[in-house]
């Protein structure tokens, strides 16, 4: 075990920038604070799922929040990054400036890496202004009305930062100008949540302790085309980003839902689970294959930084 921990602080901080550059095992909660200082954010809202959140976690498992389908993932607020590879070399790819990439942009598929193929030492992220306003709403509606929504408000120029929809029922955050959510709050309707109500109803999405997440049943991450139709599984269902990212707290077997994502146009990554033996990750076309084993081959060719964390056979 290679504790990495101690390796933090922030490098550099250039508000006026709008970029970052912290070590990798600088607290998330601690780097998030300084931005809050500034009026900034990390506009992908990353999850912590705990204390003990770091930097370079946060980006080598490559997680994002309720904003991403309106602000990009992870990889896309990935500058640069420093990192040691499998054979001890210190490696740099990108920079600390918005235009730094001729090539393969390298930096940016570490990102959800998970760590298996080079150890993040220091990130360099772009940072946004946080919202001036922020507004939650609350709609009673199925899930097919819902699906329409969301996609014909995707085409609209509505401030809208996040969605969620559960058990018949539909919460939107608006999130820009005063001006601009006010009237995309009265185009779209439904029941206004108060601030506080609403910030720790986003909190609990983002950080899984809502009731929905609750159970024993293994947690699916279906990803799929906002436009798709309702997937019919056995259990209950979570919708976010616009419909394209579908949670499921089923017992259904693996093949079968991962059947069902392939039908809708996307794959399943099962998320968490008692048993995992099957593999989390949806398997890999031989094409695919053999591009992640190339990558593998080049960064790590021994195979000593998380054998077998992605996939078991490399």
């Amino acid at each position: 075990m290679l504790d990495t921990r101690g390796h933090a602080g922030v490098v550099a901080y250039e508000p006026s920038e709008l970029v970052v550059t912290a070590r990798c095992g600088t607290p998330l909660a601690e780097l998030e604070r300084l931005l809050v200082e500034h009026g900034q954010m990390l506009a992908f809202e990353p999850p912590h799922f705990g204390p003990g959140a770091t930097v370079g976690g946060c980006v080598a498992a490559g997680l994002s929040g309720p904003r991403r389908a309106s602000t990009g993932a992870v990889r896309d607020f990935v500058l640069g990054v420093r990192v040691l590879d499998g054979r001890g070399r210190e490696l740099s790819f990108g920079g600390r400036v918005m235009k730094n990439v001729a090539g393969y942009d390298v930096a940016r598929f570490l990102a959800g890496s998970m760590g298996t193929l080079a150890l993040l030492l220091e990130v360099s992220l772009k940072v946004l202004p946080r919202p001036p306003a922020e507004r939650s709403l609350r709609l009673e509606m199925d899930e097919t009305s819902a699906l329409e929504a969301m996609n014909r408000w995707g085409c609209e120029p509505l401030p809208i930062s996040a969605t969620a929809w559960a058990a018949g029922v539909l919460t939107v955050r608006l999130s820009g100008a005063q001006a601009a959510v006010r009237a995309a709050a009265a185009k779209i309707g439904g029941e206004p949540l108060a601030e506080d109500e609403a910030r720790r109803f986003w909190e609990a999405v983002r950080e899984q302790t809502d009731p929905f997440f609750s159970g024993d049943a293994p947690l699916w991450r279906l990803s799929v085309p906002s436009v798709a139709s309702p997937i019919a599984l056995a259990g209950r269902q979570l919708i976010e980003w616009g419909g394209a990212l579908r949670w499921w707290k089923t017992a259904a077997p693996a093949a079968e839902v991962r059947a069902a994502a392939a039908k809708a146009g996307g794959h399943a990554t099962l998320f968490r689970a008692a048993e995992k033996s099957g593999g989390a990750f949806a398997p890999l076309s031989p094409e695919l294959e053999k591009l992640h084993r190339a990558l593998k081959k080049v960064f790590d060719p021994a195979g000593i930084l998380g054998p077998g964390r992605m996939y078991p056979e490399f």
